[in-house]
């Protein structure tokens, strides 16, 4: 086919404006370098970018955009690339926005207990920077030594200590959100509470969807004065998801509550030796933190209700090194289990409590019918749920069964309760399973916020939000008189 020649003028345009506002080492036009960017975690989903952008400051990313929104280029904002739902897969005619150089901690603040930081700041370097104070920063994704803050917002990332310290969502108390008209918002900031409507939280897991992150005012927590955390195997691993629930039914928050099942035990002991009991069914980590007294008295009652429940030789850890040791087997158990299969698919959905046993079996019974095995490791005190589906795919259809089996597993979390995800985001991935879970009138809502903020949808298009469209054909919307609902509205 022959290029369109308006076109051609038009890229070649933008290209020049691009080298105009950015250092020479910032823009990435050459195929070889481009192919870096080509994915995020979800290696399944490739496409390689027009062009890559890599600003060091605020202004250039302003800039990027104000040219970008001038002559219709798409634009998919991008952290450190460990997100695992696509969701900065780039666009073949778009360009791919990288924050990694912008990576300085501007401020800490003692007095008000933040700090601001650029968007390319690694999610452990906060605490990292702060350990010095007494403080930390509470979410700690098992990727949190190479993921960006940037993204943890995009995505509103977890991490094992989210049970009680919460998610991104609630110890971020201000972001500076650039527009696609390459303009600034200050969301929040230092000060509790603001007027009007809450922009900041409508920010956080948005994805990129309605703008670019710049700058980040985390919240700095006073690091605990004492930690047990305990180890407790099971032969079962429906006694080990039933202890979960009596855990939280005491009035017991931990400040993380782990499990993973046999082969997640058995992957993790071999990676790490983190002296896991590798005849176990299932394991429970549990951290409970405080003052010595609440410690104590906790670790008493956490005991007699995993006693209770069947637990075997209940291990606790007192030094901060035999800690580290039993929380690093849980925090490698991916690339642990990436070991012992030539490729794992990582679901991500989130169930309530109560229903962990019988989805737990359920989810066997579904990876028995596809012919797939899988690994079992998650956040179980918030009923985040982490399948590992292990298939190869050098062999013809076994993509597409571990694909058929996530939304199974997608489909079971949303019948229980649940939600088709906890942490990782929407991205690509699971833009069906969308369509299963939210009707139409709630789906047409959020592309009506995608367009209050990104009329054109040039931000990260195709993302996180299915096209109305799309969830008719699967079936997943009412359609009234052979019409979509809110014909109006862009079809992102």
């Amino acid at each position: 086919m022959t290029a369109d020649p308006a076109d051609n003028r038009r890229r070649r345009r933008v290209e020049s404006l691009l080298r105009r506002a950015l250092p020479p080492s910032s823009l990435i036009t050459d195929p070889r370098a481009r192919k870096t960017f080509e994915t995020d975690g979800l290696t399944a989903i490739r496409e390689l970018p027009w062009l890559v952008a890599l600003p060091e400051t605020e202004a250039q990313v302003l800039e990027v955009l104000r040219i970008c929104r001038a002559h219709d280029v798409p634009v998919v904002p991008r952290g450190a690339g460990t997100g695992l739902s696509g969701g900065a897969r780039p666009s073949a005619d778009g360009l791919v926005l990288g924050l990694s150089k912008m990576a300085e901690i501007v401020e800490v603040d003692l007095d008000n207990l933040v700090a601001r930081v650029q968007p390319g700041v690694r999610n452990l370097a906060i605490s990292e920077a702060v350990a010095e104070h007494g403080l930390y920063y509470a979410p700690d994704p098992s990727s949190q030594i190479a993921c960006s803050i940037g993204g943890n917002v995009a995505e509103n990332s977890g991490g094992v200590h989210c049970l009680k310290y919460g998610l991104t969502v609630h110890n971020v108390v201000g972001v500076r959100l650039a527009t696609v008209d390459g303009e600034v918002l200050e969301l929040g900031g230092k000060v509790p509470e603001g007027p009007g409507y809450d922009l900041l939280a409508l920010v956080m897991g948005s994805e990129g969807m309605l703008g670019v992150v710049t700058e980040v005012t985390v919240r700095l927590l006073p690091s605990p004065p004492e930690k047990r955390v305990l180890l407790a195997p099971f032969a079962d691993v429906g006694a080990a998801a039933d202890a979960v629930g009596a855990i939280i039914a005491e009035g017991i928050v931990p400040a993380g509550l782990e499990m993973m099942d046999a082969p997640a035990i058995r992957a993790a002991e071999a990676f790490v030796h983190a002296g896991y009991p590798s005849d176990a069914a299932a394991i429970l980590l549990c951290e409970l933190d405080g003052v010595a007294g609440e410690v104590a008295a906790d670790l008493a009652r956490v005991t007699r209700v995993l006693d209770a429940h069947g637990a075997g030789d209940i291990r606790v850890a007192e030094s901060p090194e035999d800690q580290a040791r039993l929380w690093l087997g849980r925090k490698a158990a991916f690339p642990a289990v990436g070991r012992i299969a030539p490729d794992y698919y990582c679901m991500d959905g989130t169930i309530p409590r109560a229903h962990l046993a019988d989805v737990l079996e359920r989810i066997g019974r579904l990876a028995e019918a596809h012919g797939l095995a899988v690994a079992n490791v998650f956040h179980a005190g918030d009923g985040n749920l982490h399948p590992l589906i292990l298939y190869d795919a050098n062999q013809p259809g076994q993509l597409e069964q571990a694909e058929a089996l996530g939304a199974r597993i997608l489909e079971l979390c949303v019948a229980v309760g649940g939600t088709v995800t906890g942490e990782h985001g929407v991205g690509v991935e699971k833009l069906d399973t969308m369509c299963h879970q939210f009707d139409a009138a709630t789906l047409a809502q959020m592309h009506a916020v995608k367009a209050a903020f990104d009329p054109d949808g040039l931000l990260n298009p195709g993302k996180a939000v299915p096209e109305l469209a799309r969830c008719a054909e699967l079936g997943g919307m009412h359609v009234h008189g052979g019409r979509l609902p809110f014909p109006h509205l862009p079809r992102f």
